[in-house]
């Protein structure tokens, strides 16, 4: 027998034996994977269908992904061979997808824009966060909650609640309240929103403004400015992405606060100790600003942008479908008053600053 030989009986073992670990680790993970995959086609689908009916979508897959989770869990509890797999969906899969998003960042595009637009914008988000947080605790909110409706809002909506709430450690419970009542409000400002042109007398460049700092996702900003004009709807967006930009510093921010918040479901303080470099920044974060300096210097090419983001936004949309299938409708409606009270000011606290930062700039 030769020595090679002998080297492969040796190996035979430990190979099978990481073979069956991963195996054990698929076998686990799939049920669940499957049908959280199962919701996000069915969402797609019915996206799909709303565009083909009214020209753009009402409610996005993303958002129609936890209405079916959360309608699934209140007709069927999944059971134990489920759970890891959904698990995984709702962390894992997100912070993938988060960090996916940066490669659709590219700060030079921002940044022509100019510095007196640029700095309105960052300071009403900043300013928007605060005073949506004050109100939400004023409210009675958990303090995680509240920060989920205040970025949400001031940011953009469901992505922006996602990806905040891996970082804060949110309850999968506080993160589908936050994300369904958004959703609700989304839509109604998609609706609303143009009636201001009349009623305020706003210019197209200024409803522009308007909608891009209101409005919570790209395609609901195109929904809502396109009536309007080729102006609003190009003000709109770049303002939007401004917004979407956003996201990453504070997200780094409240990273950093997260290990001083309460513990879930406590009113003291939580306890001291030493953290970690990963556990301040987690890896997610790290990986979407190095996406997006590397688009920003070219690295990355343009052909890429497209597929990258698609990949983001499916991935996305599993979690969210992850997130749903661990709502309790019960719980929804316990807290439902109040988190509809929260996401209603806050929205108004949005709509104030954005207008008055149109004034304060002198938009014509």
């Amino acid at each position: 027998m030769t020595a090679r030989t002998v080297d492969r009986l040796a190996a035979g073992p430990a190979d099978r034996a990481r073979g069956s670990v991963w195996a054990g680790a698929v076998g686990r993970l799939l049920p669940g994977l499957v049908l959280c995959c199962l919701i996000t086609g069915a969402a797609q689908a019915l996206q799909a269908g709303e565009e083909s009916l009214t020209g753009h979508p009402y409610l996005e897959a993303l958002v129609l992904a936890i209405l079916l989770g959360t309608a699934l869990r209140t007709a069927w509890v999944p059971g134990a061979r489920f759970k890891a797999g959904i698990a995984f969906s709702a962390k894992q899969v997100l912070e993938v997808a988060v960090t996916l998003l940066g490669a659709s960042v590219s700060l030079g595009a921002i940044l022509a824009s100019g510095p007196a637009l640029l700095a309105g914008i960052v300071g009403a988000v900043a300013l928007t966060i605060l005073a949506s947080c004050a109100l939400c605790r004023a409210l009675g909110l958990p303090v995680r909650m509240a920060l989920l409706i205040a970025c949400g809002n001031a940011i953009c909506g469901n992505s922006a609640i996602a990806a905040v709430a891996p970082v804060i450690g949110a309850d999968g419970r506080d993160v589908a309240a936050a994300i369904a009542f958004t959703a609700v409000l989304g839509v109604l400002m998609v609706l609303g929103l143009p009636l201001l042109v009349p009623l305020a007398g706003f210019s197209e460049h200024q409803y522009g403004v308007l909608a891009g700092m209101t409005v919570y996702a790209v395609p609901q900003v195109l929904a809502a400015t396109v009536p309007v004009g080729a102006l609003a709807t190009q003000v709109g967006t770049l303002v939007k992405l401004v917004r979407v930009l956003m996201l990453g510093p504070v997200v780094v921010a409240l990273s950093l606060i997260a290990p001083r918040l309460p513990a879930a479901g406590a009113t003291g303080k939580a306890a001291p100790g030493r953290l970690g470099f990963s556990r301040l920044v987690p890896w997610f974060i790290l990986g979407f600003l190095a996406l997006a300096s590397l688009r920003s210097l070219g690295l990355i090419p343009d052909g890429w942008v497209g597929p990258l983001a698609r990949i983001a936004g499916v991935l996305t949309i599993v979690s969210m479908a992850a997130l749903g299938l661990g709502v309790d409708v019960r719980v929804l409606a316990q807290v439902g008053g109040r988190v509809t009270l929260a996401v209603t000011a806050s929205l108004a606290v949005l709509l104030a600053i954005a207008v008055l930062l149109i004034r304060a700039l002198a938009i014509g």
